[in-house]
């Protein structure tokens, strides 16, 4: 039996109940901030299920404002007016993905950017990997309505993913930064963009909406919302909404389960102020897809898959007795396991206070708090149980409890607008390592590793980490009108994150040495940005960008993941390298120009990235079990071109395409232990050098169509560029008809939606295990899955 946890919708309703007694008679209308990036944007009041409204200016000058209908979107809204790179997603477009899609899967059609996963919705967290000119997710900012979500790594140790903070359906919009985000973006880790996430607000209107899914590998996935509506005559109003996807995994056993619960109020205040909170909770389980390589891919097959749950076929595995298929391989031993598992549990909150104290002066201030608990498994056959079987269960378990607040003043004065903030967060990251026991074939089975910690069987532990962080930012800026057409924004950030970890539990006769502790400090007085907009004719701008970023040391466990750490290795190699380590850097570079009009929207960029002080894992080992240490081995320049078009021809109709272009190679050579690896002139793993992406989307009464395509060219496995997987074209479709109303049910909906319209074959994620400098025959990827159906039903009442 498997043991999944779930909530009621009793549960959600008492929920509900309960929000107005700690939120009594409060106040008035959608408060409007400056987005001091040099453009101005309406503070989110997005109504559920319908596209973002065209956005306006407290005070806008005097201009003849170009709008584009909802209904006739392509998948990005250029960013008419911003002095730097900037694409939107609108809730309208997340509506062309099956429901329960990762906002971030979304935002794969915007030029330069790549989201790759092994499962059809871009929820399966191990393998989600998202880059932007470059840069891994690792080395990107991300927020959700001002919260930090961290730097979205698997292991992650101060921030949240964002399928874990938010339900798909609740989001509103999402805002990216390609080339370098704001300056009061709360991230430490943006060397490159940034990703800006934000909820709907709740309705005016009481109503809700129920939406189900079904598909491929039995999919079953239900959305659930309810909308207060106006509460009192102030405004007063909330939403609570529950989504629970259960879906198999597309080869072998296992499956991929959620619940999650979102709620938010909000309470406008005079002046166009405004008080909101908001507040997550989820519960993920997920089995792994297995790790594969150019050999397993070529002897077995797309569809090679871990044994669970076959668990005599695990345990003949860790005799040697192998699956016929599986002895064609190099290593039939590593080819599959019995299984890999990840469980968690968060809860999210965050309030946020926007305060108009007059037309001129704005005050906007968030807290947040953030915990997460959990586990993940992975059966090898590398430690045997006291008990005699050859394998036994390795167990981590990462915890987070952070805090924190941010806080900004915003005052005009003439044509200026000045913006000064602070943000504050304390973190506790604390992580452990157990192997438990396995039973004797014919005593048992592992069972389902997702039901529970198996506390009992405890037979050993390695390590116990616990890290502790205080991250400290300040920010300056302001933008200055000029004249009607030209826009300046010029500021800086100081920032200051100091970390370090203990280790109260160790075991020198597994782990084989002393595992670093220490702290360590990244700081920065001085970090800069100058942007730009001029629009020099009607509907025509151009904009440039140049900023100077920094990233904080990332922190995990011992050996953990493929994160540059100083942790990851042992004392002796923290020693010798801490006082020679320096925090990544870069200086991002980009021009470009813009063109809108209700016709077409047309964006085109250059850039160039200097990346300074690029921290790189050297492993000594296989990636079974590496002897990792980290080191500073140089940099690497980009040079990319973007451009993008959305044509709307008429009504109903856009089409959309962009292409991209990026060359991004190290600066220099790397030496090892094995000696000098060429790597100076290589091209930069994982990332393709070229893109195209298109979107043809066409509305008539209630019936909408739309087919996308992305083309990725070959990406490098290894530093030296001895392997590489190939390029491949990927195309999905989505229709949907609008009944209308039926009876008490308003907008009665039904879509297809049909993944990997081709049924390619293609590989996804890339780097999930790090990069070799070679091809050494162990240089792991992952799949991505093949077509999919999805069928949704959704109403509104």
């Amino acid at each position: 039996m498997i043991t999944r946890q779930a909530l009621t919708l009793s549960t959600v309703l008492s929920g509900v109940a309960m929000i107005p007694a700690f939120f009594p008679g409060l106040l008035s209308s959608p408060a409007r901030a400056a987005d001091t990036s040099g453009r101005t944007t309406e503070a989110s009041s997005r109504a559920p299920h319908a596209a973002a409204a065209p956005k306006t200016a407290r005070k806008a000058p005097a201009k003849k404002e170009v709008r584009i209908s909802g209904h006739d979107e392509a998948i990005t809204v250029f960013g008419h007016g911003s002095t730097r790179q900037m694409t939107s997603i609108t809730h309208s477009m997340m509506l062309q993905s099956a429901p329960g899609t990762s906002p971030l899967k979304v935002l794969s059609q915007l030029p330069g950017v790549v989201y790759q996963s092994a499962d059809p919705f871009g929820t399966y967290e191990y393998s989600s990997q998202i880059f932007m000119r470059g840069f891994s997710q690792s080395q990107l900012g991300f927020t959700l309505d001002d919260i930090p979500l961290g730097d979205q790594q698997f292991n992650n140790y101060n921030g949240l993913s964002v399928t874990r903070s938010i339900i798909s359906d609740d989001v509103g919009g999402v805002d990216v930064s390609q080339g370098a985000g704001a300056i009061d973006v709360a991230s430490t880790s943006n060397l490159g963009g940034a990703i800006q996430i934000h909820s709907l607000d709740p309705a005016h209107k009481r109503g809700g909406t129920v939406s189900q899914t079904f598909g491929s590998n039995s999919a079953m996935r239900t959305y659930v919302r309810l909308d207060s509506g106006d509460l009192n005559k102030t405004g007063t109003r909330f939403y609570v909404a529950y989504a629970r996807t259960n879906m198999n995994l597309w080869k072998g056993g296992g499956y991929d389960y959620s619940d999650q619960v979102n709620a938010k109020i909000a309470q406008p205040l005079a002046r166009g102020s405004s008080i909101k909170a908001f507040f997550d909770w989820s519960s993920t389980q997920q089995f792994d897809y297995q790790d594969m390589t150019m050999n397993y891919l070529h002897t077995v097959g797309p569809n090679l898959a871990n044994y669970y749950p076959d668990y005599t076929a695990a345990y003949q595995a860790a005799q040697g007795i192998y699956r016929p298929a599986l002895q064609k391989t190099n290593d039939p031993y590593d080819a599959a396991y019995y299984a890999g598992t990840a469980n968690r549990v968060d809860y999210l909150g965050g309030l946020t206070l926007d305060e108009n104290f007059t037309d001129r002066l704005n005050l906007k201030t968030t807290l947040y708090g953030h915990a997460d608990t959990g586990y993940s498994t992975w059966t090898t056959p590398y430690m045997p149980s006291p008990n005699g079987a050859p394998l036994s269960q390795r167990i981590q378990t990462p915890e987070i409890a952070r805090g924190g607040f941010q806080t900004a003043l915003t005052y005009k004065i003439a044509r200026h607008t000045i913006n000064a903030g602070v943000w504050y967060e304390y973190g506790n990251f604390n992580e452990s390592r157990y192997f438990t026991e396995a039973p004797v074939l014919g005593q048992g089975t592992l069972g389902n590793p997702t039901t529970g910690f198996p506390t009992s069987k405890v037979f050993a532990q390695p390590w116990q980490e616990a890290f502790s962080t205080n991250t400290f930012v300040f920010h300056l800026q302001d933008t200055y009108r000029i004249t009607k057409t030209l826009t300046i924004n010029a500021g800086f950030k100081s920032m200051i994150v100091n970390a370090g970890n203990s280790v109260p539990t160790q075991s020198l006769a597994i782990n084989g040495t002393q595992i670093a502790q220490g702290r360590l400090e990244a700081s920065n007085a001085f970090l800069p940005q100058v942007s730009a907009n001029w629009r020099f004719l009607p509907h025509h701008e151009l904009f440039f960008d140049v900023s100077h970023n920094m990233r904080s040391f990332p922190e995990d466990g011992y050996g953990t993941n493929v994160s540059a750490t100083p942790w990851t290795s042992s004392q002796s190699a923290f020693q010798s390298t801490k006082n020679t380590l320096r925090p990544e850097t870069d200086w991002v570079y980009e021009g470009g120009y813009r063109y809108t009009t209700p016709f077409l929207s047309a964006l085109a960029s250059l850039y160039r990235i200097n990346f300074s002080n690029r921290l790189q894992l050297i492993n000594s080992q296989s990636g079974i079990n590496p002897i990792t240490a980290v080191e500073n081995v140089g940099g690497v320049t980009t040079n990319g071109a973007e451009a993008s078009v959305t044509i709307r021809p008429v009504d109903g109709l856009s089409i959309y395409n962009s292409f991209s272009y990026a060359h991004s190679t190290y600066d220099q050579d790397v030496t090892t232990a094995s000696g000098v690896q060429a790597t100076r002139g290589n091209l930069v793993p994982n990332y393709p050098q070229f893109m195209y992406k298109g979107n043809i989307t066409y509305r008539i009464g209630g019936f909408e169509v739309h087919v996308d395509g992305t083309y990725l060219s070959s990406r490098q496995l290894t530093y030296t560029n001895d392997l590489h997987v190939p390029g491949y074209f990927l195309a999905n479709f989505e229709a949907r008809y609008n009944f209308g109303n039926i009876s008490v049910l308003k907008g009665l909906t039904a879509s297809l939606n049909i993944y990997n319209l081709a049924n390619k074959t293609y590989v996804s994620t890339t780097n999930e295990l790090g990069n070799n400098f070679v091809n050494t025959g162990y240089n792991y990827f992952l799949m991505g899955a093949p077509r999919q159906f999805f069928g949704t039903v959704s109403a509104h009442f």
